[in-house]
């Protein structure tokens, strides 16, 4: 089956940059579409950035043009750069391995634990 780990987490200031990263046990790139995704404090998880089997890319709004999503195959490792952070990036962050229909996250099937990103005003 497939397994998740995460790295990258802490706290940031405003306007600074952190990278975000997503360990896959292996044929995961293969299989499923990728996913990063947040839960900010007392409200639903949503979705930030995903990208494709093929490597089609897509992002949230709020962050597109600030974040980059990325893989790399070969290593079976999933990236978050994430740069000009705003107080509202203040979340716990996941990683995610699911199916994208059309560019459009589906569902997922599996989960890191998350990690915390603050990024302090």
């Amino acid at each position: 089956q497939v397994h998740l780990w995460e790295s990258g987490g802490e706290s940031v200031q405003v306007g600074g940059s952190l990278r975000l990263s997503c360990g896959a046990s292996e044929d995961t790139f293969r299989t499923f579409c990728m996913g990063w995704f947040r839960r900010l404090r007392g409200k639903e998880r949503e979705g930030v950035a995903f990208i494709d089997r093929d490597g089609t890319t897509t992002y949230a709004r709020s962050v597109e043009g600030r974040f980059t999503i990325s893989k790399d195959n070969a290593k079976n490792t999933l990236s978050l750069q994430m740069n000009s952070l705003k107080p509202e990036d203040t979340a716990e962050y996941y990683c995610a391995a699911g199916i994208c229909v059309g560019g459009k996250w589906q569902g997922g099937s599996y989960w890191s634990q998350g990690t915390q990103v603050t990024v302090s005003s």
